[in-house]
C-alpha cells in the first residue's frame, strides 16, 4: 500500500459518497485506501459502510465509540492503523480539495521531506472557504501566535492550522503525541523535528453540514499551545515582570521626587525596554541572534522603535485614563503593560528574531494544475 488518506469525521455522512467519488478519480492507478476515522452520533458510520461496497478505491473505518482527543485523536488513531508510506489527511467536508491530494504526493515523492503542508497562506493559496471575515481573522492571528511560540520548528511553515497535508509515516511517532482538539499538525511539528515543504491551496467551501468551530475549540488550541510550549514563553514572561515591576517602581519613585507622572512614565518606559532587550537578547532568544537578519544594533533597533511605539501609545492612554476614570497611574500603567505583554512577544518572534526560511520550503503546483487541484482552462 503506497497511501493512506485519512479522514476524521463527525456528524459528515451527507459528504462521505461525493469525496470518496472524488478521492477514487484523483487516486486513479495509485495503491491507495481511504481510511475514516470517525465520531459520529448520526448515520455517518452507515453511509460509509454502503459507499465502501461500491468504491473503486478501498475504504475502511474506525468507529470510536470514545473520541479521546477530538479531531487530533482521531488523525493519531489512523496514522496508528494506516498502511501507506505516505499518509494524507484531510477534512471530509470537501474544504480540502480530493484533486490536489495527487499534488500533494508529487511534491513529497519530488522533495523527500517528511511532511507537506497543504498552505492556505502561501504562493496563490487562499483561505476564502473560511466563513466571514472574523474566522479568516482568527485563522491568520491563530498562526501568527504558533509561529512565535515555535519559531524554528514551524520557521518554513504559513499555515500551521491546516488540517491538509501528508506525512511519511516511518517519520511520525504516533506514540509522542498528545492529541487535543483541532490542530494536529501544530502538535506532529511542535513535537518532532521534522523536514517540511509546502503547496499553495485553495480552501474550498464546504459540500454539505455545518461548521464544528466554536469557542470551546478555541478554547483548546490555546490550551494546547500552552501545553506544547510554554518554554519560551517562560522566561520572556518573567523578564517582562520583572520590567513592570522596574516600571513602576521608577514611576513611583520619580513622582515622589517630585517629578510629574507623564515625563515620569515616559523615563521608565524608556530605562526598561532597554533592560528588558538586554535580558532577552540573552535569556530568551539567544539561539535565534545568528538566525535572524540583523545584527545586535539592528536588532535593538526595531526592538526599540516598536517598544517605544507601544509605550508611546501606552503613555496616551495611561493620561486619557488617569484623567477621565481612574486616578491611580501605578494601576492604570500595570493593567496597560498586561496588555501589550503578547504582542511584544509576537513581534520580537515574527521580526526582530525571526528565522531565515531553509532551502526549498515551498512547491508550486504542477503548471497544468490550479491551486484547489482542477485542470486549468486552455
Amino acid at each position: 500500500m503506497d497511501v493512506t488518506v485519512v479522514v476524521p469525521t463527525f456528524n459528515e455522512g451527507a459528504n462521505v459518497p461525493e469525496l470518496v467519488r472524488r478521492l477514487g478519480l484523483a487516486l486513479d492507478g495509485v495503491a491507495a485506501e481511504v481510511l475514516f476515522v470517525d465520531d459520529s452520533r448520526d448515520d455517518t458510520p452507515q453511509v460509509v459502510e454502503e459507499v465502501a461496497r461500491t468504491s473503486v478505491v478501498p475504504v475502511r473505518m474506525i468507529h470510536r465509540e470514545r473520541p479521546d482527543g477530538g479531531l487530533s485523536g482521531a488523525v493519531v488513531e489512523g496514522l496508528r492503523s494506516a498502511r501507506g508510506e505516505r499518509v494524507v489527511v484531510m477534512d471530509g467536508d470537501l474544504q480540502h480539495p480530493p484533486e490536489m491530494v495527487p499534488v500533494l504526493l508529487a511534491a513529497a515523492a519530488d522533495t523527500g521531506v517528511d511532511v507537506v503542508v497543504a498552505s492556505r497562506y502561501t504562493g496563490r493559496g487562499d483561505a476564502g472557504g473560511l466563513d466571514g471575515w472574523h474566522r479568516k481573522a482568527v485563522s491568520k492571528v491563530s498562526g501568527l501566535l504558533a509561529r512565535s511560540m515555535f519559531p524554528l520548528r514551524l520557521r518554513n511553515v504559513t499555515d500551521p492550522m491546516t488540517g491538509f497535508f501528508v506525512v511519511r509515516a516511518g517519520a511520525v511517532d504516533a506514540a509522542a503525541l498528545r492529541p487535543r482538539g483541532f490542530k494536529i499538525l501544530l502538535e506532529i511539528l511542535a513535537r518532532q523535528r521534522l523536514t517540511v515543504a509546502e503547496v499553495p491551496f485553495v480552501f474550498g467551501r464546504r459540500f454539505a453540514g455545518t461548521s464544528k468551530a466554536d469557542v470551546r475549540n478555541g478554547t483548546r488550541y490555546l490550551m494546547q499551545l500552552a501545553s506544547l510550549r510554554f518554554g519560551r514563553l517562560s522566561p520572556f514572561a518573567l523578564i517582562g515582570a520583572s520590567g513592570a515591576v522596574a516600571n513602576l517602581v521608577i514611576l513611583a519613585v520619580l513622582q515622589q521626587l517630585g517629578v510629574h507622572y507623564l515625563p515620569a512614565a515616559v523615563a521608565a518606559n524608556v530605562l526598561t525596554i532597554v533592560g528588558n532587550f538586554l535580558l532577552q537578547e540573552r535569556f530568551v532568544f539567544g539561539d535565534l541572534r545568528a538566525e535572524g537578519r540583523f545584527g545586535v544594533w539592528g536588532r535593538f533597533a526595531q526592538s526599540f522603535a516598536f517598544n517605544g511605539t507601544e509605550a508611546l501609545v501606552r503613555t496616551v492612554f495611561l493620561w486619557w485614563i488617569v484623567e477621565r476614570a481612574v486616578p491611580h497611574p501605578e494601576l492604570v500603567q500595570a493593567g496597560l503593560i498586561l496588555v501589550a505583554f503578547m504582542l511584544r512577544y509576537v513581534f520580537l518572534a515574527q521580526v526582530v528574531y525571526r528565522p531565515r526560511r531553509t532551502g526549498r520550503s515551498s512547491v508550486s503546483a504542477p503548471d497544468e494544475l490550479g491551486v484547489d487541484g482542477t485542470r486549468a482552462s486552455s
